[in-house]
This record gives C-alpha cells, structure tokens and sequence, in this order.
C-alpha cells in the first residue's frame, strides 16, 4: 500500500474538497457583528467565537460561525439561518463535487456518523456513487461542507494500517498498549537472539583440551 499515492488514498482524484467561489464582497452584505450578538444571545451555553468564515451554503453566499459548542451558518445577504440540507440538496452538491460520471447509488441521511467519516460528527449525509470505487462523500447536514472522501482505495488503505499499528477499535493510537507490548517482545527476542550469537562464537573460540 505505500506505492499507492497519498492522493490517491484520499480521493482527490474522485471529488474536489471545495468548491470555487464566485461570490465577492458585494454578496456578503448583512452585519456580522448582529449575527455574532444573535448567537451569544440565542443561548447562555454558546460559548466563544473559535471562528468566522465567509462561505457559501448550497450555491448561496453565506457566514459560517462557529462556537465551541456548535457551528451556525446564516444568509450572507438576508441573515436568515440556513436549515440543514435536504436529499436534493445534497444531491446537487455531491455532483457538484464529484469527478466521475457515474450514477448515483445511494442518498442517505444517517444519525450517527460511521467510523470511516473520521472528520464528521454527528449526523452525516452518505452519498454513494455507483463507480469502480464506491466513492463515498460525506457531508455536514449543518454547513454543507465536504467532511469526508471515502473508496476502496481507502478502506484497504485503512485496513493495512489497522493492521499496521493494530489499533483494532480506532485505528489511528499508534502508541496503544497492544503494539507497545508486541514491541517490547520483539526487542528483548532480539537482544536475546544477540546474546545466543554472542556465545556461541566464544564457544567456537575456546581451545581444545
């Protein structure tokens, strides 16, 4: 697997992570500053402003906001709180972002975000395209980002690494007890394989009596 490109793992050549933006500054004309006091005031629990991005949500210009506890996209021009993506919507997106010319297999809106989504939280849109890779895109019900590219390729990928560092529940703790212990072993059958090494070329060197 380490002759398969990096590239290749994540799917760049299967859908763009982000799409171009053809807004400008004239579409982004409602007061931030109102939508930042909107959210602090909506819930004493709000939390911080982490961050402040001029984005777009489902082809219209729109201000991500997000907090410590959650993210809030709203209407760059009317300020109007985006509802979470509907089937079409997703749908129109997925073709925005996918490279092939395949068809669709599946659409579906899950709860619970799957283990290879590693990025995404919560509920999560699965769009499955049917094509030589099973390309899988998962999507922010929420923001409408592109959290996760997922194929075979990187399902064998993270197979192999599971297997590689085996981390057989989250497969990403390379430091976790199994392989601290399979490590140990291995370097004390090691020094002990020098040992015997050792002593066997004394013992070739005795003299005869």
């Amino acid at each position: 697997m380490s002759a398969t490109p990096l590239e290749k793992v994540h799917g760049k050549h299967l859908a763009t992570k982000i799409l171009p933006s053809h807004f400008s500054n004239s579409d982004y004309t409602f007061s931030v500053e109102s939508l930042i006091a909107r959210v602090q005031t909506e819930s004493s629990s709000a939390g911080s402003i982490k961050h402040l991005a001029y984005t777009q949500f489902a082809g219209q210009p729109a201000y991500l906001i997000e907090t410590s506890v959650k993210r809030h996209m709203f209407h760059a021009k009317t300020g109007e709180r985006f509802e979470p993506l509907t089937e079409n919507q997703v749908v129109e997106l997925a073709y925005q972002h996918y490279l092939g010319d395949a068809e669709l297999e599946k659409v579906i809106l899950l709860e619970k975000s799957p283990a290879e989504a590693s990025r995404a939280t919560g509920s999560v849109w699965q769009v499955r395209f049917y094509d030589t890779w099973s390309t899988t895109l998962y999507f922010s019900p929420t923001s409408a980002e592109l959290v996760s590219i997922r194929s075979d390729i990187w399902r064998l990928f993270d197979f192999v690494w599971m297997l590689h560092i085996m981390d057989y529940d989250e497969r990403e703790d390379f430091n976790n007890p199994l392989l601290i212990s399979f490590s140990i072993s291995a370097l004390l059958f090691t020094m002990t394989g020098f040992l015997l090494l050792f002593r066997s070329f004394v013992r070739r060197k005795r003299p005869a009596v």
